[in-house]
């Protein structure tokens, strides 16, 4: 209870939200990290998702690559840009478009190849060029799967985002930072709170993009599958354990 009791009087204390280590100016410098970080993933992964789906292309090499990037540790990719160029924004930043592109190139890639071959067939016969195939057929009916890739991009590099700290660049991760130097565990937990809690509106605030992005015709195909998913589901008994 006491633990509890410090860690509200932090969060209530006016002097840790004011000033340039208020956790409003640590916010924004978290929030500015990863926003910079998951555009360039998407300007990055975007196109060239959208090109090897649409062309198949190289698809399993790039794929491929993109995964076994995902298997690189965020950290190890900072220490080593660290090295090279110093500390600063520049690794950070390199790091985090290293983690946040491989979801985006997936996920497009992945839903361009999903579009049924006989829609993808018919917008040729009605005259489309390929790039328009790819414009106004493919890329449409991509979009659930796409958006769900820059939500993962956009949650884990909120999180990621944290390593900030390390680098010299703030972030909410300096809380936790500063409380394992200063072994204050109300600091870390809050730090913690906070970064959670970003990461959280972040994936609210991608959903209800995603919702707004998606097509109504693709909206709608999805209700009478699930309805009748559920019609069809047969009735399960629960079993209880005998007295």
């Amino acid at each position: 209870m006491e633990f509890l009791a410090e860690l509200a009087a932090w969060f209530t204390d006016p002097a840790n939200w004011q000033g340039a280590d208020g956790v409003p100016n640590r916010a924004f410098q978290h929030v500015w990290y990863s926003l910079a970080a998951v555009a360039t993933a998407v300007a990055i992964g975007l196109p060239v998702g959208l090109w090897i789906g649409h062309t198949g292309k190289g698809g399993a090499v790039v794929i491929n690559i993109a995964n076994a990037g995902r298997s690189i540790p965020t950290f190890g990719i900072i220490l080593l840009v660290v090295t090279l160029m110093g500390i600063g924004f520049l690794p950070l930043y390199i790091a985090l478009v290293a983690f946040a592109a491989p979801p985006v190139l997936t996920n497009t890639y992945a839903g361009v190849r999903e579009v049924d071959s006989q829609v993808r067939d018919a917008a040729f016969g009605m005259g489309m060029r390929p790039f328009e195939v790819l414009t106004k057929v493919e890329f449409p009916v991509a979009i659930p799967l796409i958006m769900t890739g820059v939500r993962t991009a956009t949650t884990q590099t909120v999180a990621t985002a944290t390593l900030g700290a390390v680098v010299g660049m703030g972030s909410l991760g300096q809380y936790i930072v500063s409380g394992i130097s200063s072994r204050n565990s109300v600091l870390i937990t809050a730090g913690a709170i906070l970064v959670a809690a970003l990461a959280l509106l972040s994936e609210v605030l991608f959903a209800g993009v995603q919702r707004l992005l998606t097509p109504n015709g693709l909206q709608d195909a999805r209700a009478p599958v699930a309805a009748s998913g559920a019609k069809d589901r047969p009735a399960t008994k629960t079993l209880e354990p005998s007295s």
